[in-house]
């Protein structure tokens, strides 16, 4: 005899309609208490808060937990598009500072070609690289140009963009150079826009470092660096190079000259120096020189005295 089996459906459907149904009825309770307006009601509300929800934090840790997360993820994804905004902004500043150099290089070789002098009395002589006696412990050139050019010691030299060094020995057919990346090179340089003072020492590096800077905090990777005519050896305002921020940590200048391609140099002809003769002037200024005082005169000049006429 077979026994009927029953369909556990109709076991579970009714229990879950009076479940739904006591879940919609205490739903229902919970808003219309919450909904009324009245002193008894609100010390109840609080009363019934005060029992129940510090119990039921670890129900509401998911909850947080899960804000956290999409909380998280918002930063996140807010990084992400900055880093992206800032990456962009970065490529288009690489390429005008790119555009910038190269405008400046332009310049540089156009008012070469003029023949422009942004100072009537400094004029230039052009002579060729003859050698090139670079060293792991010597940095220099030779030109063309010496004594018969009429050139001197200690004059500056370009290569129609930035400076190159300083001329050191000259013959009477031939002259020495000795660059900026020699460790015997010492120049007065000032860094724009900041105004700073530094000197800009070699040290047989293609970077050579700033030494004796007032403030470090003023000074930022991609200053301007120039020639501040300090002692009166280099003109003031001659293009040097950029501040860059070594493996080392050192403020060095990228220099603005091509010492790859060291072919023509231009010596730049500076200011005749009025040399030092005496230890005094060193010291304080000579002392003011008055009219001359008047010589006393005497009683036989005057006309006054003992005697009569």
């Amino acid at each position: 005899m077979t026994r009927n089996r029953t369909d556990p459906e109709e076991f579970t459907r009714p229990l879950r309609r009076v479940l739904v149904g006591l879940l919609v009825l205490l739903l229902l309770a919970i808003f219309t208490l919450w909904r009324i307006d009245s002193p008894r009601v609100e010390r109840f509300r609080a009363a019934l808060v005060d029992r129940f929800v510090p119990s039921f934090g670890w129900a509401m840790a998911p909850v947080t937990w899960a804000h956290d997360v999409f909380s998280d993820f918002q930063s996140y994804a807010r990084l992400l598009e900055q880093n992206r905004e800032l990456r962009e902004e970065l490529r288009q500043m690489k390429a005008w500072k790119e555009a910038a150099l190269q405008l400046e290089q332009k310049n540089a070789r156009l008012l070469d070609l003029n023949q422009v002098r942004l100072d009537t009395k400094l004029t230039h002589v052009t002579g060729v690289v003859l050698a090139d006696s670079g060293s792991p412990f010597r940095q220099s050139v030779l030109l063309n140009v010496g004594a018969r050019d009429g050139i001197r010691d200690g004059w500056a030299t370009m290569d129609g963009i930035g400076l190159v060094g300083r001329i050191s020995g000259v013959g009477e057919r031939t002259s020495r150079v000795i660059l900026l990346t020699d460790s015997n090179s010492r120049v007065p340089v000032t860094v724009q826009p900041s105004g700073q003072k530094a000197l800009l020492s070699g040290d047989n590096s293609a970077l050579p470092p700033l030494d004796f800077l007032e403030d470090q905090d003023e000074v930022r990777p991609g200053d301007r660096v120039v020639s501040s005519g300090d002692g009166g050896v280099f003109p003031a305002g001659l293009l040097v190079g950029q501040v860059v921020l070594g493996t080392d940590k050192r403020l060095r200048v990228a220099l603005a000259a091509d010492y790859q391609r060291l072919e023509f140099l231009r010596v730049l002809r500076s200011h005749e120096l009025e040399p030092i003769t005496g230890e005094g002037a060193l010291v304080a200024p000579p002392p003011l020189q008055g009219p001359p005082m008047p010589a006393p005169q005497t009683q036989a000049e005057t006309g006054e005295g003992g005697g009569n006429g």
